[in-house]
């Protein structure tokens, strides 16, 4: 393992860092290897996925979304597994990004059992689910999934942190391949636990790398090369965040890494070199609390704050600085998002209330409301996916 030292270092004091913890777990009233969505003609009737993580056991809930965004309850699918809750989460119960993942390639989408260490693959028939396999994390409680062509790589957030790769078949299920494990050795235990487990593990856009951030739990973002099997290389290269906690990440359409920093409520843009090393490009404040999670619309980027009950949007300017938009309200608990295809459409869960907030993406980056849907036994939920 290749540690690099810190890129970025803003002194906080420890009062500081753990009102911004207290904020992040406030009592609520209840491509990654994708392709990036780009900007097209909205697409009617696409569907919209929505895991609901209950402990009882996990389901997955189908929505149509019609012309206008809205969005219509179509059915609830078991994973054959059970949600997880990481102690100390509220409005967050994986407290990552990326427990639901679609395959544009095979047609999959894959959902983490955190209390089982399970993961479920099904196969996608418009807003219809068929499940394909239920097999084991490789670890323990997966909290986020990636996949690029054949390979799938899963993030297991207790016992310091692990990742578990895999190969798709010919038969539409996963295959576990025991040298494609690593160890990530994090601060996993140090309360609140669901600020210290690692909450991210993504492909690079190219396939050649993946990423991991560890939030508190090493203050790190972690990238691992990949060899020509698509194995993880031995050695991978650490750059610590001193004084951050980072968090929820995507990628703009040069390849650089947007991430979220959940202490100091920001959103930072970095270029990733071939050999792993960061080189910090921007850091946009969102004024706001538990900026966690963060995904891409063309040119426009959203932050989800927790703590705020708000989006952040920011507009990327062709040298990656980051231009505030302002902040759009949401209900209680503003966690994991995701963006139509064709970037029209942004869905938000709120895990306070157990709901999705629909919104339209304006031409400017404007987000106009567009309805709000309660999902059934979803209160802390994570994992969402639109099409």
């Amino acid at each position: 393992m290749k540690r690099v030292p810190t890129l970025s270092r803003i002194a906080k004091s420890a009062i500081a860092v753990a009102a911004s913890m207290a904020a992040f777990a406030i009592p609520a009233a209840s491509a990654a290897a994708s392709p990036a969505p780009r900007p097209g003609p909205a697409g009617p009737d696409g569907p919209v996925f929505v895991q609901t993580d209950n402990t009882a056991g996990n389901t997955i809930v189908a929505y149509r979304r019609a012309a206008d965004g809205s969005l219509h309850r179509q059915g609830t699918f078991a994973t054959g597994g059970k949600g997880g809750i990481l102690d100390g989460s509220v409005v967050d119960h994986l407290a990552s990004q990326h427990s639901l993942t679609y395959d544009f390639d095979h047609h999959l989408l894959f959902a983490v059992n955190a209390g089982s260490n399970t993961v479920t693959v099904f196969s996608v028939d418009g807003d219809r689910l068929h499940r394909e396999q239920v097999i084991t994390s490789g670890g323990t409680f997966p909290v986020s999934v990636t996949v690029h062509k054949d390979a799938v790589y899963v993030l297991n957030a207790r016992d310091g942190g692990s990742i578990q790769g895999y190969r798709i078949t010919g038969n539409e299920r996963l295959q576990r391949i025991a040298d494609r494990n690593r160890k990530l050795h994090l601060d996993t235990t140090t309360a609140p636990e669901f600020t210290h487990t690692p909450a991210q593990v993504s492909f690079t856009p190219d396939g050649s790398q993946l990423v991991v951030t560890t939030k508190l739990g090493g203050s790190s973002i972690e990238v691992f090369g990949l060899n020509a099997s698509g194995a993880p290389s031995g050695r991978h290269t650490v750059t610590t965040e001193a004084g951050r906690q980072p968090f929820g990440f995507t990628f703009d359409a040069q390849g650089r890494l947007v991430v979220t920093d959940g202490v100091n409520n920001a959103v930072l843009t970095f270029r990733l070199r071939r050999d792993g090393r960061l080189v910090q490009l921007d850091d946009a404040p969102t004024g706001q609390m538990a900026t966690c999670w963060v995904v891409r619309a063309g040119q426009y980027f959203y932050a989800s704050n927790a703590g705020s009950n708000t989006l952040s949007g920011f507009r990327q300017t062709r040298r990656a600085t980051l231009v505030p938009l302002g902040n759009t309200p949401t209900g209680t608990g503003t966690v994991d998002a995701a963006v139509t295809p064709d970037a029209h459409f942004l869905y938000v869960q709120t895990g306070g209330v157990g709901a999705v907030d629909a919104f339209r993406i304006g031409a400017n980056g404007s987000l106009t409301p567009v309805g709000t849907v309660t999902v059934p036994n979803a209160v802390g939920g994570e994992g969402i996916v639109a099409l």
